[in-house]
């Protein structure tokens, strides 16, 4: 059998590159201009790299009763590694799949291609003018994975964002967003309080390092008009080999700390991040 063999092309938002790890036979390393972008391991979509993603899968496993189906819509595709997670953990899913980058959606299809019947559908198109045009309460969770290079785009973080998201999601429904920030948090601290003023319930799960302000890194924030279960998730998150924390409630007001929400006009994207905060070599 031949090894598989790094791939390279230059897609809309830089050069992409495929790299196969060499510890699993098919599981492949997704970067964009230095930055990895998602791990994928197409025999096992349950085995999760990356911190972020194992957060977010928590938040998959907390979302309803074990193995129900869940109609999920993803903002942001990469390797479409949370997508094949839920296929695998909660068969007869629906999910959407919406990923602006043409390039990277054509070369994730030719080399990472799903499975039939995965109820998978991968659309091209712009997260946010997609969840606009979305049907109303159609999604269980709606999971937002969007960078524009290292960045969360501006149009993706204000009110008016916050109320499209509202808008899709069924009543009880959870909104989870992959973020990343650093000390002082303006980013972030806008982020919560944008979400605030449309969900009443919040929780924010990160590393302890970051939450100090020691260095720069990924936090999830979630939101909901339903109560979270933050037990479940702290127990998870706690038990990760990086484990983490759940702010909810009086904790993470205090963390916002009176910061105002965000608004179409004065919308800005997430911070760059300092160099070698995510890049590898």
């Amino acid at each position: 059998m031949n090894e598989p063999i790094p791939v390279a092309r230059t897609v809309d938002q830089g050069t992409a590159k495929l790299m196969p790890d060499v510890d699993r036979a098919r599981a492949w390393l997704l970067t964009v201009d230095g930055a990895p972008q998602s791990y994928v391991d197409l025999d096992d979509p349950t085995h999760l790299e990356f911190e972020y993603a194992q957060r977010l899968a928590h938040v998959v496993d907390c979302a309803a009763a074990e193995g129900a189906p869940l109609d999920v819509l993803h903002l942001g595709g990469g390797a479409l590694t949370l997508p094949r997670y839920v296929a695998a953990t909660r068969p007869g899913s629906r999910q959407d799949v919406v990923e602006a980058d043409l390039g990277l959606l054509e070369l994730v299809a030719e080399h990472l291609g799903l499975p039939d019947g995965s109820g998978i559908e991968v659309h091209g198109a712009d997260a946010r003018a997609w969840t606009e045009a979305a049907p109303a309460g159609s999604a269980d969770l709606l999971i937002a994975d969007v960078f524009g290079g290292s960045r969360v785009p501006a149009h993706l973080t204000s009110v008016e964002y916050a109320r499209a998201a509202e808008r899709v999601l069924r009543p009880g429904g959870i909104y989870a967003a992959n973020l990343a920030d650093g000390a002082p948090f303006t980013f972030l601290r806008a982020q919560i309080a944008t979400f605030a003023a449309v969900f009443e319930e919040l929780a924010l799960i990160a590393e302890p390092s970051v939450l100090r302000g020691r260095r720069f890194g990924n936090a999830v924030l979630l939101a909901s008009h339903a109560e979270l279960d933050t037990a479940a998730l702290a127990r998870r998150t706690a038990a990760d080999a990086f484990p983490a924390r759940v702010e909810h409630g009086a904790a993470l007001r205090e963390f916002t700390g009176g910061v105002h929400p965000v608004r179409d006009a004065d919308a800005q994207p997430s911070p760059e991040p300092p160099d070698g905060a995510f890049s590898i070599g």
